[in-house]
């Protein structure tokens, strides 16, 4: 089916939506200026005669804006294939920055770039800045991190089935929520109250079943739950801290951004040999926010 002008797409969609949901036959011809389309909905129809990318819409208004996040990902992924150390990124983790809803973790209304005030209603397109590539706000001076560096982080941990995985820095929650459908466990720690109870609820609601949250100071890491087959820093820390060093296991992998607020900071890759050897490695240069640490 073709031409059928994206302004009326929505419509159609709900509209359908109802019909399919009270059992109600239709059949509708729809003018455009452009085009002319036919929208069958009705008891016998298991499915709508819509394009692949509008059905999707029809149940998930954040489908589109979320595939197009996922391919600009990708593509930062080719440009800088020497930091993973491959053309790509795991396609398991594209399939779950496919998946995870990162308009939920973000706070309900915030500063658009005009500087208008609006709030994140499924459908409308000024929530669609939820998947832009680029950091956002989410209170208490921190950031809900760019899509790109999440995506970029997760696959230098080598997340696999049976890991259990620390997060330092929790924040809204969004890189738990991607690491969670990768490994067995993951815990997450963060040293702002307010931040830390938000996220636990929201991954609470999304009914999350493998994440333990706690609220501490991470740069000592969080023994009770590990020991870890990676640990990933959402936050800048001066040097790497000892604590996560002696809680990853032989084999583990740390990655963390290194540097001050004002100097240039470095993503850093972390190695834990058999023998307890640690190799780091500078991968590429990043803009993160401070480790918020009493030490």
């Amino acid at each position: 089916m073709i031409g059928l002008e994206n302004d009326l797409q929505p419509a159609v969609a709900a509209v359908c939506h109802i019909m399919n949901r009270f059992r109600i036959g239709i059949a509708s011809i729809l003018h455009s200026t452009n085009a002319v389309l036919v929208v069958l909905c009705g008891i016998c129809c298991g499915a709508l005669l819509l394009p692949p990318q509008t059905a999707m819409a029809a149940d998930d208004p954040y489908a589109a804006p979320r595939a197009r996040m996922v391919d600009t990902i990708a593509g930062y992924a080719r440009h800088l294939a020497a930091v993973p150390g491959r053309a790509e990124l795991d396609p398991r983790v594209l399939k779950v920055m496919g998946t995870v809803p990162r308009h939920e973790f973000l706070p309900k209304g915030f500063a658009r770039e005009a500087g208008l005030f609006y709030g994140l209603l499924p459908g409308s397109k000024s929530d669609h800045i939820a998947y832009a590539d680029r950091p956002l706000p989410i209170g208490h001076g921190q950031t809900i991190s760019q899509p790109f560096i999440v995506a970029l982080m997760t696959d230098l941990a080598a997340p696999k089935s049976d890991h259990v995985v620390l997060e330092v820095g929790t924040g809204s929650g969004y890189q738990a929520a991607v690491l969670a459908q990768l490994v067995r466990r993951v815990c997450t720690i963060e040293i702002i109250p307010e931040l830390g109870a938000s996220a636990a609820a929201t991954l609470k609601r999304l009914k999350y079943k493998n994440i333990k949250t706690s609220i501490g100071d991470g740069y000592h890491g969080w023994p009770d739950c590990g020991p870890f087959d990676s640990i990933v820093v959402t936050a800048a820390a001066g040097h790497v801290p000892p604590p996560l060093l002696r809680q990853l296991k032989p084999g583990g992998r740390l990655v963390i951004p290194v540097g001050g607020v004002f100097a240039t900071q470095q993503l850093v890759l972390a190695q834990k040999a058999a023998d307890g050897r640690v190799t780091t490695r500078q991968l590429l240069p990043v803009r993160f926010v401070p480790l918020v640490s009493k030490e």
